[in-house]
């Protein structure tokens, strides 16, 4: 039987901190009506109400200032009995998240030697380029590339995140080399679809200021992967991500492009967790691992 009371505890302990069902959702980095049914949910099978809520805040009730203080005794509780564990060997289910590309292409091949170290783990692994929550997903570790939403999740920094604009041969022999950032408007470009179409402004350097351009095409994919796959066949240009286009690079499958013209990115790709799982030593040994990896990148250990 699923036993939900601590994430109703600690869903219940953030509202009463935060004053709104928003900034709940904010901070927890959960979504406002998954708050706002577990603290329905909470009062109905505690049979009081918690909250008085208004259109903009809410306030505690008399049992709700009651129940605030057991659930911060007990919450604290927990996070010292998992922080008693630190000294054990990692056991027991690691659930992992990574976006699509880079989940195949960095962090699969590293895998094995992690699982081989820590045979004790239960690792599950999955792809996606949409963006996990971690409670409502019940992940441990969510890799995330770009800059991250202010929230009260855990991050730790892997490595920095830059793009660069790329072609095949085979579409810059058809269709011409553009030599200037507004010379992409005659071509081809591969687009990202739903949450990340963000990334359809291309930013570039002229002039000596920094400007971001809206790239056009007629192809589009919420999946990085498939922007890749295509970017190689021929099919358009693209703004891509070191890990994969710096080695394409140097096997000839892409030309770089507009490379006096690039804008160096601020972002950087951190591996996330929720604050009270930091210490829990498969979380640890996991983010550990990582950072390990990604010191040096190693697609830049051979710039082209």
């Amino acid at each position: 039987m699923k036993d939900d009371r601590l994430v109703e505890m600690r869903v219940f302990r953030t509202v009463a901190e935060a004053g709104s069902f928003t900034g709940a959702a904010h901070a927890l980095g959960a979504s406002q009506p998954f708050i706002s049914q577990t603290i329905s949910n909470l009062e109905r099978r505690l049979g009081v109400q918690l909250l008085h809520r208004s259109t903009r805040t809410q306030r505690l009730t008399l049992e709700g200032e009651r129940f605030l203080a057991s659930c911060r005794e007990i919450l604290a509780s927990v996070e010292a009995a998992e922080a008693q564990l630190r000294s054990t060997d990692p056991s027991g289910d690691l659930r992992i998240s990574a976006p699509q590309a880079f989940g195949l292409d960095q962090i699969v091949p590293v895998l094995p030697a992690f699982v081989t170290r820590y045979r004790a783990l239960t690792v599950h692994f999955s792809l996606s380029d949409a963006r996990v929550n971690l409670i409502e997903d019940n992940v441990d570790v969510a890799i995330r590339m770009g800059r991250l939403q202010d929230s009260s999740l855990r991050s730790r920094k892997l490595c920095n995140l830059q793009r660069i604009v790329v072609a095949a041969p085979a579409y810059l022999e058809q269709h011409g080399t553009p030599v200037t950032p507004h010379g992409l408007a005659r071509h081809v470009c591969l687009l990202w679809d739903g949450s990340h179409a963000e990334l359809n402004q291309w930013p570039f350097m002229l002039q000596g200021k920094l400007e971001r351009l809206p790239a056009q095409g007629t192809f589009r994919s919420s999946d990085g992967m498939t922007l890749f796959e295509l970017c190689v066949a021929g099919i358009g240009v693209m703004r891509l991500a070191e890990h994969l286009a710096l080695p394409a690079i140097r096997a000839g499958k892409l030309v770089r492009l507009l490379a006096e013209y690039e804008a160096r990115d601020d972002t950087a790709i951190h591996a996330v967790y929720l604050p009270e799982r930091h210490l829990v030593p498969r979380v640890r040994v996991f983010v550990d691992y990582l950072a390990d990896v990604f010191r040096e990148p190693p697609w830049e250990r051979l710039s082209p």
